[in-house]
């Protein structure tokens, strides 16, 4: 099979990556409540966009990790790839592929928090702990829809990423 083709169809661009956190504090999920003029809240997990001087796609969650939220992060595992239709900063189109690692948090320091969602913030970003269950995860509108669905038919085998299964 051609490289760019899959099942006949021509591969899509990646034009933007992403590394986000579902980070767990011992039942607990860490999101970031995002409320800005004219639209209901969300939440989302922690983490943004890789960038070039990143030294791949673990180095941004840490960064990113560290930038939103003042904290470390250990036992990173790929969980779960959300891919969506995305239109770049430079105009090109393709796909953004967003890489959601669970990981348990270390330490926090909200006080150390930096980067442009704190230092020119477009609306709020209240970091909230929420319950890792069912219910839980429908007290909010956790952003995309795929992860929130993901989440909720997989919390056990999220659990079981950071458990002795895998050592």
């Amino acid at each position: 099979m051609h490289p760019d083709t899959h099942s006949g169809a021509t591969t899509r661009p990646v034009v933007k990556r992403t590394a986000r956190a579902i980070l767990i504090d011992g039942d607990r999920l860490v999101l970031i409540k995002r409320t800005k003029p004219g639209i209901a809240p969300y939440w989302l997990t922690p983490g943004g966009g890789v960038e070039e001087e990143d030294n791949g796609i673990l180095a941004a969650l840490h960064r990113e990790i560290d930038e939103e939220l003042g904290a470390k992060i250990s036992d990173p595992v790929p969980a779960f790839v959300d891919t969506t239709e995305h239109l770049a900063d430079d105009g090109s189109h393709g796909v953004k592929v967003q890489f959601f690692f669970v990981c348990r948090l270390e330490s926090m320091d909200l006080s150390r928090r930096h980067g442009p969602e704190v230092d020119e913030p477009h609306g709020d970003y209240d970091v909230v702990k929420v319950p890792f269950s069912r219910m839980g995860l429908a007290s909010v509108d956790i952003v995309p829809l795929t992860l929130r669905h993901y989440l909720d038919a997989n919390i056990e085998g999220v659990l079981g990423l950071l458990g002795p299964e895998l050592r």
